[in-house]
Formats: C-alpha cells, sequence, structure tokens
C-alpha cells in the first residue's frame, strides 16, 4: 500500500467525478432555453442512478472474476470482498478506491450517449435506457477490456477508455438517434446553442478532470502518470487549433463552439493512447481528432441522421481513431507494460486494436438498438408533439432555467 499512490487516485477520482457535471454544463448550454435543464438532469442523474448499480452489482459484473471471457460474475456483488486491502487492479492502492475510480468512467458513459437524443426523450424512458445500457452494453464491454475479458487478452491498448467509454457511448449514440428519430422542425427551422458560455465552460470542466481520467488510469502517481497527463494537454490542444483551422477554410470564420468542439475531439482521441505514446505521436492523434471530427459532423448533414449534439461525430469518431492510432503509435520506450505499434514494427498490434474497435461497435450498436425498442414497448421513446414544442424543461420537469 502507499499513501502517494492513494492520495493520487483520491484526488483522480474526484476529476473524473466532476466531469459529468461538466459534460451537463456542455450539453445544457447547445439546447434550445426550453430544455436547458431536462438536458443537464440526464448527465446530472446518472451520477445517482449508476451509483446505485455499481453498488449492487455493476463492479463485480465489470470486474469480477471471469465467466468465459465476456462477462464478470457475482462473486463481488454487494461490494462483497471490496474492501480497504489492495485488490488485483492495482497492487498499491485499496481495492475500494480502485472500484471509487472505475465507478466515475461507468457514470459519464451512458451520459455522454444522451447528447443524440436532446431535446425529445421522455426521462421516464431515458431513466429506463440508461439502467438497462449500462448493464448489458457498458458492464460487459468493461469487462471485455478491462476486467479480464476476451478483448484484453487479445493484446488489445485502451489506457483510458477509447473503446470502453467512447466507442462505445458514440456507437449506442447512433443508435438512439436512429431509433428515437428527428427533432420535430428537423432542417426546417433553427436549432441554436442558447448559451455558448455555458458550453465553454463545460468544456473548461471536462479538458480538467480529463486530467485525472488520463492521468489516473496508470494508477500510480509515476512516470506513466506524468506521460499521460503531459499527452492529454497537447493532443486537445493540437485538436483545438486544427478543427477552427479546418471550419475557417470552410466557411471563413473560426467559431467559439469549434473551438470547444474540438477540444473535445482531442481528449476523446487520446484517451486510448495516453500511457502510451510519446508526445510527438499526441500531437499527431489531436491535430487528425480535430480534422476527422469536424469531417464526420459535416458528414451528418449529409446522412441525415439527427444526432443533436455530435455525440457519433466527437465520441465515435474521435474514439475510433484514437483506438486505431494506439495500434500506429504505441511504444514500449513511453511504456514497458504495454506493446510496439505499427511504426515501431508490430503491424500486429493495429490489427488487434481494430478488432477490439470493431467488436464493440456491433455489440453496442445491436444490444442498444434492442434496449431502446424495449425502452419504447414499456414506456414509449418520445414526448408528445405538445410536449417537445412547449419544452422538456416544463413537461418533464415542471420548472424553468431561466426567470425573467
Amino acid at each position: 500500500m502507499d499513501s502517494g499512490d492513494t492520495a493520487f487516485m483520491l484526488i483522480s477520482t474526484a476529476l473524473v467525478m466532476l466531469m459529468t457535471p461538466g459534460l451537463a454544463l456542455f450539453y445544457g448550454g447547445l439546447v434550445r432555453t426550453k430544455n436547458v435543464l431536462a438536458t443537464m438532469m440526464q448527465s446530472f442523474i446518472c451520477l445517482g442512478v449508476v451509483s446505485i448499480l455499481w453498488v449492487v452489482f455493476g463492479y463485480s459484473l465489470a470486474f469480477g472474476p471471469d465467466k468465459g471471457g465476456f462477462i464478470g460474475g457475482f462473486d463481488w456483488a454487494f461490494l462483497r470482498s471490496v474492501g480497504t486491502d489492495p485488490g488485483p487492479y492495482a497492487a498499491t492502492i485499496p481495492h475500494l478506491v480502485f472500484s471509487a475510480f472505475q465507478l466515475m468512467f461507468a457514470i459519464i458513459t451512458p451520459a455522454l450517449i444522451t447528447g443524440a437524443f436532446a431535446e425529445r426523450m421522455k426521462f421516464s424512458a431515458f431513466f429506463l435506457f440508461t439502467i438497462l445500457w449500462t448493464t448489458f452494453v457498458y458492464f460487459p464491454v468493461c469487462h471485455w477490456v478491462w476486467g479480464g475479458g476476451w478483448i484484453g487478452k487479445l493484446g488489445a491498448l485502451d489506457f483510458a477508455g477509447g473503446t470502453v467509454i467512447h466507442i462505445n457511448s458514440g456507437t449506442a449514440a447512433l443508435a438512439s438517434a436512429l431509433v428515437v428519430g428527428k427533432r420535430r422542425g428537423y432542417r426546417k427551422e433553427p436549432f441554436q446553442p442558447h448559451n455558448l458560455p455555458l458550453t465553454v465552460l463545460g468544456a473548461g470542466l471536462l479538458w480538467f478532470g480529463w486530467f485525472g481520467f488520463n492521468a489516473g488510469s496508470a494508477l500510480t502517481a509515476g512516470a506513466v502518470a506524468g506521460v499521460a497527463f503531459f499527452n492529454t494537454q497537447v493532443a486537445t490542444g493540437a485538436a483545438a487549433v486544427a478543427w477552427i483551422t479546418a471550419e475557417w477554410i470552410k466557411v471563413g470564420k473560426p467559431t467559439t463552439l469549434g473551438a470547444a468542439s474540438g477540444a473535445v475531439a482531442g481528449l476523446v482521441a487520446v484517451t486510448p493512447a495516453a500511457g502510451f505514446v510519446g508526445p510527438l505521436a499526441a500531437l499527431s492523434i489531436g491535430i487528425l481528432a480535430g480534422l476527422f471530427c469536424y469531417g464526420a459532423v459535416l458528414a451528418k448533414e449529409k446522412l441525415g441522421y439527427d444526432d443533436a449534439l455530435d455525440v457519433v461525430g466527437i465520441h465515435g469518431i474521435g474514439g475510433l481513431w484514437g483506438a486505431l492510432a494506439t495500434g500506429l503509435f504505441a511504444s514500449t520506450v513511453y511504456n514497458s507494460a504495454g506493446a510496439d505499434g505499427l511504426f515501431y514494427g508490430n503491424p500486429k498490434q493495429l490489427l488487434v486494436q481494430a478488432v477490439g474497435a470493431l467488436a464493440a461497435i456491433v455489440y453496442s450498436f445491436v444490444v442498444s438498438w434492442i434496449l431502446l425498442k424495449v425502452t419504447g414497448a414499456l414506456t414509449g421513446l418520445r414526448a408528445t408533439a405538445e410536449d417537445e414544442v412547449q419544452g422538456l424543461d416544463l413537461t418533464q420537469h415542471s420548472e424553468t432555467s431561466y426567470v425573467l
């Protein structure tokens, strides 16, 4: 047991927790005034819902003793045998601290999906879908990669959640946008962000919290944490600049929303690679993330699906690029526990990364689609036309965000 590592992990856990309220602010600023609180509520309440699931059975399913490479058992249900001694995943911190750190990842992942169906899903449907999706999609995929499951055994690298969190949530977001359908008035009336300063504040909190997200995934306060911390900053800044540069060329002016979106794209893309690559690789990952994700957001308009807050373009595409980039740039120079990538003489790593990403995409899309249909049959997915016109703040929560 190491008190320094434990203190570092407690701070990292708190930083990752802050990301979920940060996401609520980021998303809340992007919607119309009548839907601000409903949108923020969908992120914020995940802090409660997922915490309960995690204690009862979630941690056990995600990280418990492996059952066939697919899921953990119920050995650690109700956190049985998860206490103050070190566990199997981190030798220098209490098992319970590791569980708390991973809980924060589990909380933010379903919250990310909500941007795809913002301004139109009933709260009752969201509540049920979040429980089902976290149980049947997040916990299994997390186990595959980090809990001793088949993707981890295959040799796939995912330092802090490119596959588990971003590909997983981005794919579910695509299924959600397709099943729930377009917002009423889509492409017929303007859907302008009501408060971009709120969004920039949210992006800043996400950026700040992400240092705990990535550096904390080293699980010790050592050299690897330092590499991950530095790479997080470099990739994020590079992606923000790349996005607004592309935007500047495309439409003639750089936007604040573009800078914030680009920053989040960089954060997403560097996540799987943060502790496996060097700073120059992180710079390249960030630049290309800004360009790829901006292109994906533009492509959404041509493809015609209504992903309201660009979860697919930023988290899905950014996470996929990050997973593949790890297979290109990974170097044992920066992390002796990892493997070299294609550019360091190991083309197999890129193939393994692609297999892991593809498996997560297929599983998440199919199961998310089924769970959305089940939710729709039980509660109905969408608010009524009248409720959507009036706004979900008032009709779902009997509140208004601003009193003028």
